[in-house]
């Protein structure tokens, strides 16, 4: 194998290594906004980590972040909780530091 195949391989496992943390931190943080939209709702116990799955699933079946953003504040505005699509865009990104943190640590 030459330099230039090992260095290509070295790329292709980080690209995929990245690729499965990003993976990982995208369904925690989707997890956290599910729990703190519980919350938000009144969802507490059992009831809200089912819910917290719920919106992780919701990734994967109602394109991507755009999808998770739709049901939350349809969840929320049944609930009568006045909280924006903005609101919830916010709080996905600070759930998202803490959620890339988390993995990082192996949390």
């Amino acid at each position: 194998m030459t330099t230039f195949d090992k260095r290509e391989e070295g790329f292709e496992k980080k690209f995929a290594h990245d690729e499965e943390l990003k993976f990982k931190a995208e369904a925690r943080r989707n997890r956290l906004l599910g729990l703190w939209a519980a919350e938000k709702q009144g969802i507490s116990g059992d009831t809200a980590k089912d819910y917290a799955r719920t919106v992780v699933a919701t990734e994967f079946e109602a394109a991507g972040h755009a999808g998770v953003v739709r049901k939350v504040a349809a969840d929320l505005a049944a609930k009568g909780v006045a909280i924006t699509e903005a609101q919830i865009r916010v709080k996905m990104d600070e759930l998202m530091a803490q959620a890339i943190a988390e993995v990082k640590a192996g949390t």
